[in-house]
């Protein structure tokens, strides 16, 4: 089962790319949603979010060569979370999310068009570091937006528009919180990865018994 190959989870039913391709149109309405209200990282995110979701279907030119929906509702449903969430908690782990089920999409992309081949096991670590290293260049990316933008996504001064040790030292807390989040979230994006591809391969060998 480790050595389970990614490429036999792209699927080519009709139902199951019908329910990828809406998730993709859902994905970007929200990145034109956030494009309109100015949050453009996160419209630049989404919108990676569905190409990386889209990429099977157009280098192989069918729609129906797509990634399994379950893999895609995992990518987007934190993505239109975070579009719509009230709480900065509930936007911070939809990011987290987010983040490590685009990693498994990369991961199964990477196996598929490029001479990179990966065990699930493998699979499961790649997605814990990407995770990881994808948190920080969102870290660097809101820096570079508030040095050179203006905005406070990071760096946020306060009324006095300054910034005091303190206020550094609550940021470099944070990014340390959601460091240690980033990487659970792509532990458990990666378990139930895994447990889903052994889920179904056991559906296709009782299938496969049950034809024989």
């Amino acid at each position: 089962m480790a050595q389970r190959d990614l490429g036999e989870l792209l699927s080519d039913t009709r139902v199951n790319a019908g329910a990828a391709w809406v998730l993709v149109g859902v994905v970007g309405l929200v990145c034109i949603e956030s494009v309109a209200t100015g949050d453009l990282l996160w419209g630049a995110f989404a919108a990676t979010v569905g190409v990386v979701v889209a990429l099977p279907g157009l280098v192989r030119r069918t729609p129906r060569a797509m990634p399994p929906a379950e893999v895609v509702l995992l990518a987007g449903l934190p993505v239109v979370g975070r579009a719509v969430a009230t709480l900065q908690v509930t936007s911070t782990v939809a990011t987290y999310l987010s983040i490590a089920a685009l990693a498994l999409l990369v991961a199964v992309n990477l196996h598929l068009f490029t001479p990179v081949e990966m065990s699930v096991g493998f699979a499961v670590l790649f997605v814990v570091v990407t995770t990881l290293g994808a948190a920080g260049l969102w870290a660097l990316a809101r820096w570079g937006s508030d040095v050179h933008l203006g905005t406070t996504l990071l760096l946020d001064p306060g009324p006095d528009g300054v910034l005091s040790d303190a206020d550094l030292e609550a940021i470099e807390h944070e990014l340390m919180v959601e460091f240690v989040g980033s990487g659970i979230a792509g532990l458990v994006a990666g378990l139930v990865f895994q447990v889903y591809v052994k889920r179904r391969a056991l559906v296709e060998g009782r299938t496969r018994g049950e034809a024989a």
